[in-house]
């Protein structure tokens, strides 16, 4: 848990330095943190045709941060569900292609879908940084990013996840509140909002993580660190759109 909170830590501080630099600084990080989590995605899972299922997961989340790029303001997350559709197509063909009677065919479509899943919602952070809330200041990266370093800090303490996870929430809702009142103009309410959101999703990759008896090795650690940050991105976004657009 150590080692996941802290690539998860890295990957936040990527994103957030990556918003005051430029939207290209922005898309070339979410690019390699997607990398990143596709390729140790199936050593998370611990299933066959690795290569495959990471190839399929990195090109329809690359995708999707692509379009996400290009797209004009207000529809920066049209074509997300169409890589996402795309995505889970090519990860079905793969289990067909494999036959039947192969091992671990059920846990290889579920646990890839999933994983498609949270790493394509990358995208959601180049789509962020498009918004009029974020032009010129990245103000509300900034705060969100400071309540998600909360919640992380919080998911790793050794305390049994009954006290962690709502303790998790809470601080994360507090600090966006603070963190927007001493470094930016954001509203406070909804900073509020989006850290206990932000919050509660760290708090359940944490509780996904500690129920796991296996050891992980170093991809699969890098992956299950970064994979819950990329997923972040579009709830960031549409919350941004909802309560500060």
């Amino acid at each position: 848990m150590l080692m996941a909170g802290i690539v998860a830590a890295a990957a936040l501080a990527a994103l957030v330095t990556a918003a005051y630099i430029s939207p290209e600084a922005s898309a070339a990080v979410v690019g390699v943190l997607i990398l990143i989590a596709a390729i140790g995605w199936p050593y998370v899972l611990g299933v066959p045709a690795r290569k495959s299922q990471s190839a399929v997961i990195a090109l329809s989340a690359l995708a999707a941060s692509a379009t996400a790029y290009v797209a004009p303001d207000g529809s920066a997350l049209a074509w997300l569900p169409v890589a996402l559709a795309l995505g889970l197509g090519a990860v079905f063909l793969i289990q067909l292609i494999r036959g039947t009677g192969q091992s671990h065919r059920l846990e290889s479509t579920l646990g890839a879908s999933a994983g498609l899943f949270m790493i394509a919602l990358g995208a959601g952070w180049i789509a962020a940084e498009g918004l009029a809330v974020n032009e010129g200041s990245s103000g509300v990266t900034l705060v969100t990013g400071i309540s998600v370093l909360m919640a992380i800090a919080t998911a790793m303490l050794p305390w049994p996840d009954r006290i962690v996870g709502p303790l998790g929430v809470v601080l994360a809702a507090l600090a966006g509140p603070l963190a927007a009142l001493i470094f930016t103009d954001v509203e406070g309410l909804a900073a509020g909002i989006i850290g206990a959101v932000c919050g509660a999703v760290v708090m359940a990759a944490r509780r996904l993580l500690i129920t796991r008896d296996a050891p992980l090795n170093v991809a699969a650690i890098l992956s299950v660190g970064v994979a819950p940050i990329l997923a972040l991105g579009s709830l960031v976004y549409f919350l941004d759109r909802l309560l500060l657009s």
